[in-house]
């Protein structure tokens, strides 16, 4: 049986603020690296960033092998603490992450160890290059990263294949194909003289949205970037900072979706060409027309016969448009396989993005509406009521989608100023950013439905303001 190391970071440069996260999967017999992970992920907090670093470095090491075994080395003594289960998880945007986390390998395949700060720099460097490429309003790429430690040490850049995802592509939305060898860690970043390395990362147009409170410059990532490897090694009080850091991640998702209230009348005409994401949810699975809950926690089925053809229906109707320049999906099997489907008719890669996944149903998956309401009736009510509460056994509430959803979509408007995107996602997240878009309360996404393949359109301008256009069924689409 194999067994790999897992080694993760994150950090956050505001703490809430730009955040990001790094992960390496090595091999434990022989030291080889075998991958490495690391993504931009907006605002968030220290904690949230280290536990999506943990999640991206167990779905890579999952897609390596689901039958090894995997021990997780984190400076972060308090998601060590409460993945091993000494250390109860209170707070409501790590709560989902680690139930996500423990989920990825089956109970006993996974161990835990705390190790010090100086021990953890590959991983830490990652982190700290997402960020760097994330204030530049670029993507992270691992042929970027090493062409910059190349000449930062006097070698020659190195040129790269443009990845593509399909249906047998990790489900970890950062997973990249492993180097032949891995770079040796180092804490100096070069700043990149060329163009970005990486076929999906984009600078930002002159006259595009302006960076969000997300992104920072390059003089102040590189400063901040300092101050962050100055942390201290003992991370302690993190639990009693942890309440803190969730009032003011809500308030900063609060204050983002307020901005994103369209002003009366028509936007001028001289912003600019907005970022216009065209939102599609998936074709049909099995699971569809039984209308049972099928999160990104459940047992991630594949389209059926009639969700390809709709898929494909839809892939014709974008292609006579012609407008799509770029296609981005969720990791999940149903949603990466109509993604490629339309893809292939339009002539483009796939990119994936994490945080395009479905809400987690926790117990509910699999579940039909009824199901849920005879055996977890208090807890379906509260679901209902309350957009903070959570599907049983720790499951993601709305709240935390909100969250998530609000940072994907401000670090997908930075990467593509100015142009049309196909984002290929789920019923939540679409209603989510469609809500966000309106500037509607929470239980607006109880009065939305979407039909499978539907599609809606979101443009974002570069006055912080959102137009929304719906177009919520391609059945009868040839």
């Amino acid at each position: 049986m194999r067994e790999f190391i897992v080694e993760a970071d994150g950090g956050s440069r505001g703490n809430p603020g730009p955040a990001g996260y790094g992960a390496v999967v090595s091999d434990a017999a022989t030291g080889e690296t075998l991958r490495e992970i690391a993504e931009y992920i907006g605002v968030a907090t220290n904690n949230v960033a280290e536990y999506r670093g943990l999640l991206a470095g167990l779905r890579a090491a999952f897609a390596l092998d689901p039958a090894a075994t995997v021990h997780v080395r984190m400076d972060s003594k308090l998601v060590i603490e409460q993945m091993s289960g000494r250390w109860k998880i209170k707070h409501p945007d790590m709560k989902p992450l680690a139930a996500q986390a423990a989920r990825v390998f089956p109970p006993g395949q996974v161990t835990y160890e705390w190790m010090p700060r100086a021990q953890n720099k590959h991983a830490d460097r990652l982190a700290n290059e997402a960020m760097d490429a994330g204030a530049r309003g670029e993507r992270w790429s691992e042929a970027a990263s090493t062409a910059e430690l190349d000449a930062a040490a006097g070698g020659a850049s190195v040129s790269t294949v443009p990845e593509a995802a399909g249906p047998g592509a990790p489900a970890a939305s950062e997973a990249h194909a492993p180097k032949a060898g891995a770079p040796a860690a180092s804490e100096a970043h070069a700043p990149k003289a060329g163009a970005p390395a990486a076929s999906e990362a984009h600078a930002p147009k002159a006259g595009a949205p302006a960076a969000s409170e997300a992104h920072t410059t390059k003089a102040d990532a590189r400063a901040a970037s300092e101050a962050h490897a100055t942390k201290a090694d003992s991370r302690a009080d993190l639990a009693a900072r942890a309440d803190a850091d969730a009032r003011a991640a809500k308030a900063d998702a609060d204050a983002r979706a307020a901005k994103a209230v369209a002003a009366p009348g028509w936007a001028p005409a001289d912003m600019g060409a907005p970022a216009t994401f065209v939102l599609l949810r998936h074709g049909e699975t099995p699971l569809t027309p039984q209308k049972r809950f099928s999160g990104s926690g459940g047992t991630d089925p594949s389209l059926s016969d009639a969700g390809r053809e709709q898929a494909e229906r839809a892939a014709a109707m974008l292609a006579r448009r012609g407008t799509i320049q770029a296609v981005v999906s969720s990791p999940l099997a149903r949603t990466r396989e109509t993604a490629g489907i339309v893809a292939a008719r339009l002539g483009l890669d796939v990119g994936i993005d994490d945080g395009l996944r479905e809400t987690d149903f926790g117990a509910w998956e699999g579940l039909t509406f009824a199901e849920v309401r005879e055996r977890h009736p208090d807890d379906l009510n509260a679901w209902l009521a309350s957009p903070d509460a959570e599907p049983t056994g720790g499951g993601e509430s709305f709240a935390a989608t909100a969250t998530r959803l609000a940072a994907t979509r401000d670090k997908l408007v930075a990467a593509h100023a100015g142009r049309t995107v196909l984002l290929v996602t789920h019923v939540t997240p679409i209603k989510t950013l469609v809500r966000l878009a309106l500037g509607a309360p929470p239980e607006s996404l109880f009065r939305m439905e979407l039909s499978a393949a539907s599609l809606s359109v979101v443009a974002y301008y570069a006055d912080g303001n959102a137009s929304v256009r719906l177009l919520n069924d391609t059945s009868h689409l040839r």
